[in-house]
């Protein structure tokens, strides 16, 4: 009979965690939810609503609109970001002092503080004195102040400036960590730099890459102050992404109830994307998954087998 005595102190140093969380989570999560569900007409006089916030969000077509462009944003932004910062990342120096002044140099995007950025980029994009602006306009006439069409396309090359050295920095850290002796073996089976990144360094860096997908998935699809300063939505509704329009009913409009029900939604949604990404993503590393893929190069090799025995025996499986 164990007779020992169980110590529960141990549970005292978890709870600076719990209040943590509490505080900075749960406790504004269960507020925002409690708004949701209540028409706040004063601070005394509020009706209970349910879920019919809910349901005006969900079919808005000014939100859907602005969802279907957080989707596109992302979308472009990803296949713009990934490839530019793995590009970047090969051509770094490895060693020496040029490999810290690459380092210095590429990172220098990510420390800018958002609204300095959104700010620059504004300036930047000016049709009468900025670089981007005036270059643009001697080919084609460029203001993102009156057209849809270079609002979106400035928007996007100011995520890509500024967020592309992440993935640079990341993909540059998962090269640095495979070792040497797999070049080495590569240079003696004489594989070319294509093979190389297929095979060698492609396969290593696919937690990297992971990351880096995940990470600007979900940033990409919060941004707010960048795009809210460069252009604040416009011209019209062109770069009206979620979160500005969130901040509209919220803020301007002082719709509460129907921003929280909003900013649940929001958040669900993130959330989704996010684990559907990263399901994806790890679906070779789940149990069962080594099985799996063994099945599948048994079948394929039984269907390369009779293939070539069927010319043999003149019985084909049609």
């Amino acid at each position: 009979m164990n007779t020992k005595k169980k110590n529960n102190k141990a549970w005292f140093l978890v709870l600076p965690v719990v209040l943590v969380v509490a505080f900075t989570a749960i406790i504004p999560l269960m507020t925002v939810a409690n708004y949701s569900v209540q028409d706040i007409l004063s601070p005394d006089n509020r009706i209970f609503v349910g879920l019919e916030f809910f349901r005006q969000i969900a079919t808005d077509p000014a939100i859907v609109a602005a969802f279907q462009r957080n989707l596109v944003f992302s979308t472009q932004i990803l296949a713009i970001e990934i490839p530019l910062g793995i590009m970047i990342a090969k051509l770094m120096p490895r060693r020496g002092w040029k490999a810290a002044a690459a380092l210095v140099i590429v990172a220098i995007p990510l420390i800018i503080p958002w609204n300095v950025v959104g700010t620059t980029w504004r300036v930047f994009a000016r049709p009468d004195v900025g670089l981007l602006g005036v270059t643009m306009n001697q080919f084609r006439p460029f203001d993102i102040g009156n057209t849809p069409a270079d609002a979106w396309f400035t928007m996007v090359l100011m995520d890509v400036w500024h967020w592309t050295p992440l993935v640079a920095l990341l993909v540059y850290a998962g090269l640095r960590a495979i070792p040497d002796a797999y070049y080495q073996a590569a240079s003696i089976d004489g594989a070319s730099a294509v093979s190389v990144f297929r095979f060698v360094e492609l396969p290593k860096l696919r937690r990297v890459l992971m990351i880096a997908l995940l990470l600007r998935f979900m940033d990409s699809f919060m941004i707010y102050a960048e795009p809210y300063i460069l252009t604040g939505g416009g011209p019209g509704t062109a770069t009206e992404v979620m979160s500005i329009l969130l901040a509209v009913i919220a803020v301007i409009q002082f719709d509460l109830g129907k921003a929280a029900a909003f900013s649940l939604i929001y958040f669900l949604i993130i959330q989704i994307f996010s684990f559907i990404f990263f399901t994806i993503l790890t679906l070779d590393e789940r149990p069962g998954a080594t099985k799996r893929a063994e099945k599948k190069a048994l079948a394929a090799q039984a269907s390369a087998g009779k293939a070539d025995a069927a010319p043999k025996t003149g019985v084909t499986n049609e």
